[in-house]
């Protein structure tokens, strides 16, 4: 029974399940984006996003601390100099899970994990977006539409008008 177990095994042995969440990690981290199954993913993030934390403050500590998940250096480079600038003022969140379907061989929920900050697409519309707007009563774009026209009609009828008076 795994009563109170936070830890999702994934079929695996401890040993296993380390060895392939650090390689996960290595390869998100370089890559920037990779593809997994949802139970993996969501193991993913929970192992990848305190050692993103850890990247924020750059120190010997940390960096042999990271280097103690990932084993590789060039992931630990990539983190410290590249990925750590980007998430300095990010208070967390650091990955997105995106549902992309099945697999067709095992019938297994397949996912896309990415790191927020380098996703492009998403980035360009965020910055489009316009400022939120309330709505405060019934139609009021209705009403900032409808008197143009009837402004314009007024104008036209006004200046119809016009030339009778004079």
């Amino acid at each position: 029974m795994r009563h109170g177990c936070k830890v999702n095994h994934l079929s695996r042995t401890h040993a296993h399940r380390v060895a392939m969440l650090s390689n996960m990690a290595t390869s998100l981290i370089m890559h920037k984006r990779i593809e997994t199954t949802l139970a993996k993913a969501k193991a993913l993030r929970v192992y990848v996003e305190p050692i993103i934390n850890r990247s924020k403050e750059d120190s010997t500590h940390n960096r042999r601390i990271v280097f103690s998940y990932l084993h590789s250096k060039e992931a630990v480079n990539e983190l410290f100099r590249e990925v750590s600038q980007k998430v300095a003022n990010r208070p967390g969140g650091y990955t997105r899970i995106l549902k992309t379907g099945i697999r067709h061989g095992d019938n297994s929920e397949m996912a896309i994990i990415e790191l927020v900050d380098y996703n492009e697409n998403m980035l360009k519309e965020a910055k489009t977006k316009k400022a939120k707007t309330t709505r405060r009563g019934r139609g009021k774009k209705a009403e900032t539409a409808a008197p143009v026209a009837e402004n314009t009609e007024a104008t036209e009828v006004a200046s119809t008008e016009a030339p009778k008076a004079e």
